[in-house]
């Protein structure tokens, strides 16, 4: 039977969740280039070479999208903040208009008594810094504390909880080893250096805010469920592999302040020198930490590439307009997995589920039912993880609008309400009237 509001507790968070250069349209205000404006305007990198320039244009309609929370009966909204809005050059000169900005946007969500949950960094590496190297550079990680500090004074003050980066293997593995997001690179070394950095100005994040006396403080790390292609004992030793170096990768370090032998094998010949000085800082407590689930993968044994030497398989199950196989077991394993090998008993958020879905227009609304079912099935896993002891205080829907969908454009969409993205209408979809009304019925 599916869950009900009912079946979680009372102060249990119900919230949707949106990234900065996804919505708010970054030609606005004042902010400076990205290097997701670089990548975007490079031949083949984006669909229709598409980027964040007007987006949703959260920027002027922030009111509107919040009013849909509000009367939804949502209780908290994930947003991020943009470097490159605050300081257009990564450092030096603030961009007031961007502070100003996000003290509006915070008073509108507490008008609304909406708790705000802050990202810092949602992939927006300011351009100027890109030049430098960006996640590659030594200094990067004092570059993002003294950023941390300049928001953190302006709405630290009313921010319920404050998360450092989001996806840190998408920050530097998806885009420094992979390729396939800013700046798009494909070079291990690129990887190793950015996968450190990520983590140590995670820790100096961490310690700066700590200073400032701020509370609440995490970070939220993306996950897949992982399954071999095939029972050929080669194809599980490639699922564990990249168990390890997906979902262990950024957790190794963050709970035992050490990288894991398979994450060691690939990138540890080129990690920056010194790098074990670090972990001490990397691996302080944090309050609560975020998790990001959407699918199951597959993979396979494949010795003509190197290191890793695998290679993802399609599998069986139903997919999303984005090609991920749909696995809600997958999250309620994943909980109890990392309540079991890192948390423990520190809260954890669930700060993405969704899926992209090409819904009908069925002229009084959009019709998604397949995503009001995903919905349903993943809050049924979270409630086992929580029946099986992991503690879980929220659950965000990915996500608020259909967006800016990074290499995708605006093809794939994501969101409980429809953009029209020549026009900027919002329209509530199926999904969203259906997940209202569950929020509702408490009785």
């Amino acid at each position: 039977m599916p869950v009900t509001r009912k079946d979680f507790p009372k102060d249990f968070l119900f919230g949707a969740a949106t990234a900065a250069y996804q919505i708010e349209g970054h030609s606005f205000g004042g902010a400076g280039s990205t290097h997701w404006d670089t990548y975007a305007a490079t031949p083949g990198n984006v669909i229709r070479a598409e980027d964040g320039a007007i987006a949703c244009d959260h920027y002027h309609r922030y009111e509107e999208d919040l009013d849909f929370l509000k009367d939804g009966g949502f209780d908290t909204y994930r947003f991020s903040t943009s470097w490159a809005r605050v300081l257009p050059e990564g450092r030096g000169q603030v961009n007031e208009a961007g502070l100003d900005y996000y003290d509006r946007l915070v008073d509108a969500m507490l008008a609304r008594d909406l708790k705000p949950n802050q990202t810092l960094y949602h992939w927006e590496m300011p351009s100027a810094l890109a030049d430098l190297g960006g996640w590659e550079h030594p200094d990067v990680a004092d570059w993002f504390a003294d950023y941390v500090e300049v928001i953190t004074k302006r709405i630290g003050d009313r921010v319920s909880k404050i998360a450092t980066i989001n996806e840190p293997w998408c920050v530097s593995v998806l885009g420094h080893f992979i390729g396939r997001h800013a700046p798009g690179k494909v070079d291990v070394r690129s990887a190793a250096r950015a996968v450190h950095h990520v983590l140590k100005a995670h820790g100096r994040g961490m310690t700066r805010l700590r200073e400032m006396g701020q509370k609440d403080l995490g970070i939220v790390v993306n996950y897949e469920a992982v399954k071999p292609g095939s029972d050929d004992p080669r194809d599980v030793a490639a699922a564990n592999r990249q168990h390890a170096i997906m979902n262990q990768l950024f957790m190794h370090p963050l709970f035992k302040g050490e990288y894991t032998a398979d994450a060691m094998e690939g990138y540890g010949p080129h990690l920056p020198k010194g790098w074990q000085d670090d972990m001490a800082e990397i691996s302080q407590p944090m309050d609560w930490h975020g998790v990001n689930y959407y699918m199951l993968n597959r993979f396979a044994h494949d010795d003509t590439i190197p290191w890793p030497s695998l290679k993802q398989v399609e599998g069986p199950l139903p997919k999303t307009q984005m090609g991920w196989e749909i696995y809600p077991d997958g999250l309620s394993w994943l909980l109890t997995w990392l309540k079991d090998e890192y948390v423990g008993d520190l809260p954890m958020f669930i700060t993405e589920n969704g899926m992209a879905w090409p819904e009908a227009d069925t002229g009084s609304n959009f019709g998604d039912t397949e995503r009001w079912k995903y919905i349903q099935d993943h809050l049924a896993a979270v409630r086992q993880s929580m029946i099986d002891g992991a503690n879980i205080e929220g659950f965000y829907y990915w996500s608020l609008l259909d967006n800016y969908e990074w290499a995708f454009g605006y093809e794939k969409r994501f969101g409980l309400i429809h953009v029209d993205f020549d026009s900027l209408k919002r329209t509530p979809k199926h999904s969203y009237y259906a997940l209202t009304e569950w929020l509702r019925a408490t009785d």
